[in-house]
């Protein structure tokens, strides 16, 4: 297979095995700091101090968490399968770190002498091979609910397998957009392309759908159900202690610098310098400057990851399969039909396809995030209807399970017995009820 681009492929083998390990150390300290920086905005939105002892403002809490796992007791579950068991947070964890084979860092640079790419390599399908790559790692979550042995575990398995299988599609369809505007799909020349024009601004909806889908694809607030602490206890991991739970933090964490790098790709131009710097700048993006873009850009996104976890309560499973199935897949098949046609006509020689697209592009928007809040809030008639009808008769034994109220249900009261003053000595007797007109006729 040829490479997409002139460059890569001729680096020598320390040269490649510097850049591996350069990124590699990259996702474990942007790991650390993610942790660190999630616990300072949800504390700053709390009105709280967060971490601060640990090192200078608390930086090095994560890393006292790392050892603390480490040296937890590690327990393996008696009814598990013990391979397996062992094996899912390796299978979740390595695709996570592969992912970034492909992902640019910046332009050609110059390392002790050598002229080389920002990048470990890439290919002609680069953005195939991460879907791929991310699609794998979701079978270390569902062998590890299964493994366990345990029914909570299992059922965070199945929801995560039916999230990935609902929110791909959408993600795929979002791609193609960006294919066929780009000529490629290769991530250089896809950063390359949008040179002019961010993906992000001519591209509005394919932009909101992956943001929507790769939230709901690393398993994030408010999707987080395969976890769900309020329902599953833990989800997939509650079996899971020491390093192999850390394993699956590490994982999560790292797929969200990934999802955050392919968003930056794909729709922010990469490593490619925002427009008011360039202005003002004309060695923006030369040298080891694009660096720091992309790392602005993928702290951006992350913390929108954080944002919404701080702010948005966690969905219902129905709520998160209709805006997977109903809204987001529906409209990327409509969205990507539009800009194959806009793309016919500017190949036929139409000069203003570009504003049919924005027009078009904002139409849309608007469209879905009309749609995305009305799956998102409830109806405030149905919601009337019911309280004027009143609650309905609840059951707690539903099904032969006990099962909490559901929104304007009550528990039925339950019978108690009347309470009895001891008299004081030296007092009458007083006339005592039957003890049977205490009971209910059940007790009787």
């Amino acid at each position: 297979m040829q490479l997409a681009a002139v460059g890569f492929g001729t680096d020598v083998w320390w040269l490649i095995l510097l850049k591996a390990v350069l990124i590699f150390a990259f996702c474990v300290v942007m790991t650390l700091f993610a942790i660190w920086w999630e616990r300072k905005v949800v504390a700053w939105m709390q009105m709280r101090i967060g971490p601060k002892y640990t090192g200078p403002q608390g930086l090095l809490q994560s890393l006292a968490d790392g050892v603390k796992l480490a040296l937890k007791e590690d327990i393996t579950v008696k009814g598990a399968d013990k391979a397996v068991y062992i094996i899912a947070p390796i299978v979740a964890m390595v695709p996570a770190f592969m992912a970034f084979a492909v992902i640019p860092f910046g332009p050609e640079v110059s390392i002790f002498g050598h002229r080389t790419h920002l990048q470990l390599t890439d290919l002609p399908v680069a953005v195939l091979y991460i879907l791929a790559v991310a699609s794998v790692g979701i079978y270390g979550i569902v062998l590890a609910g299964w493994s366990s042995g345990s029914t909570y575990p299992l059922l965070g398995g199945l929801r995560s397998s039916a999230q990935m299988i609902s929110y791909e599609i959408a993600m795929g369809l979002s791609f193609a957009a960006v294919f066929l505007y780009s000529g490629s799909m290769s991530t250089s020349e896809i950063v390359a392309a949008q040179h002019d024009t961010w993906y992000a601004i001519l591209l509005p909806v394919s932009f909101i759908i992956y943001v929507v889908a790769m939230i709901g694809e690393t398993n994030r607030a408010p999707f987080d159900l395969p976890e769900a602490e309020g329902e599953l206890v833990g989800g997939f991991h509650t079996e899971y202690s020491s390093l192999k739970f850390a394993l699956f933090f590490l994982a999560e964490y790292v797929n969200m610098v990934v999802v955050s790098s392919l968003a930056t790709t794909l729709f922010l131009g990469g490593y490619l310098a925002p427009w008011p710097v360039t202005a003002v700048w004309e060695g923006a993006n030369s040298g080891w400057w694009p660096f720091l873009w992309y790392f602005l850009k993928v702290q951006a996104f992350i913390f929108v990851f954080i944002w919404l976890r701080g702010t948005l309560p966690r969905f219902r499973y129905d709520q998160f399969m209709k805006i997977g199935w109903k809204v987001l897949i529906p409209l990327s098949l409509v969205w990507l039909m539009l800009v194959a046609t806009v793309r016919a006509l500017r190949n036929e020689g139409y000069e203003q396809s570009r504003i049919v697209l924005w027009v078009a592009g904002g139409v849309v928007a608007l469209l879905l995030l009309s749609i995305l809040w009305d799956a998102v809030t409830p109806n405030r008639d149905e919601e009337a209807d019911a309280q004027a009808a009143g609650p309905e008769p609840f059951d707690p034994m539903a099904g032969g399970f006990p099962v909490p109220p559901m929104p304007g249900q009550q528990l039925p009261p339950v019978p108690r017995r009347n309470v009895r003053r001891p008299e004081p000595v030296g007092a009458p007797a007083a006339q005592l009820p039957d003890d049977r007109d205490d009971r209910t006729e059940g007790e009787a």
